[in-house]
């Protein structure tokens, strides 16, 4: 009789790690997440055979533990958390804690994941922390933008234009550094001439392609779409036809892309035609369309290796 291979979840928090073992339910162990903490979770993992770990995405707290594990030779699967907590609901469980959650995600990495995920790009972290820097940059303008349009004391007002003042001259530099940062990397650089070419797309979106969508150009029209959350789900249920919405995806990338097809719908011939011929449909439904096409146009480049040709997008 085939032995059943052991599988570990993992459930991350700032402070420890909570571990739990699939089919041995009994086994669990906390640890702090630390060095210490981590040396102390592989010889344990190792000790009861694990093969394969699932931990969750958890706002980059799980990135060193991804990595540590991975070092050990173990698979280790990055799972989706949302879909954790609905395999936990589909199986009737509701209460929610640490110790709990870790026995639900080494169930769900035994059951739900085929394969483990892709090793983790860690030479993209500095330039995700960066674009990140310059997401909050952006906010904090906005936020003085929006305090202008109803401030009405005179020394308020000049505080916070200053502010924002400030914080422009600092995007500015910031995009400066960026743009050096990316054509001093040899791979970054080719990459960023290859999208940059497309009418359309600018820095921002060519460094947030090359640092969150590493998977550009290795998926298939309809998969890439998927990912980053352009491509229209069915609604239909036997005769009923529903409306089809995006859902999921990642986020950060589908805003940059939304502004870069703003662009493309005025400068890329490919993406105005495309338009065109949707007219008379909702405005978010063509532009979705067109963020689709024009990511599925980037991808199709960096798959085979092509530069931008109008004509034959």
């Amino acid at each position: 009789m085939a032995q059943m291979v052991t599988t570990a979840g993992i459930d991350v928090s700032k402070q420890w790690l909570d571990v739990a073992l699939w089919p041995k339910r009994d086994e669990v162990l906390r640890v702090n997440r630390d060095a210490a903490g981590l040396r102390e979770l592989t010889a344990w993992l190792q000790e009861h055979n694990a093969v394969r770990v699932g931990l969750e995405a958890s706002g980059g707290y799980e990135r060193e533990v991804f990595d540590a594990l991975e070092v050990q030779g173990f698979e280790v699967a990055l799972l989706n958390p949302l879909q954790v907590r609905r395999f936990a609901q589909a199986k009737g469980r509701l209460a929610k804690n640490d110790r709990a959650d870790a026995r639900t995600i080494a169930h769900f990495t035994a059951v739900m994941v085929e394969a483990p995920s892709p090793s983790r790009r860690r030479e993209l972290d500095e330039l995700s922390e960066q674009l990140n820097f310059r997401r909050q940059l952006r906010a904090w303008i906005d936020d003085c933008t929006n305090q202008l349009e109803h401030l009405r004391d005179k020394g308020l007002r000049r505080k916070t234009e200053a502010r924002r003042l400030k914080l422009q001259a600092e995007l500015k530099a910031h995009d400066k550094a960026l743009a050096k940062r990316v054509a001093q990397h040899q791979e970054w650089s080719a990459l960023a001439k290859r999208l940059c070419a497309v009418p359309g797309v600018g820095p921002v979106l060519s460094q947030t392609l090359i640092a969150l969508l590493p998977e550009l150009g290795k998926l298939s029209r309809r998969a890439i779409a998927s990912l980053v959350g352009v491509a229209p789900f069915d609604n239909d249920s036997g005769q009923r036809r529903g409306n089809r919405r995006i859902q999921g995806g990642r986020a950060v990338v589908r805003e940059v892309l939304y502004m870069a097809t703003l662009s493309a719908k005025t400068w890329n011939p490919a993406i105005a035609a495309f338009a065109k011929r949707l007219a008379g449909k909702e405005f978010k439904v063509i532009m979705v369309a067109c963020m689709r096409k024009l990511l599925v146009i980037l991808n199709a480049m960096l798959r085979d290796g092509a530069d931008w040709k109008a004509k034959s997008a």
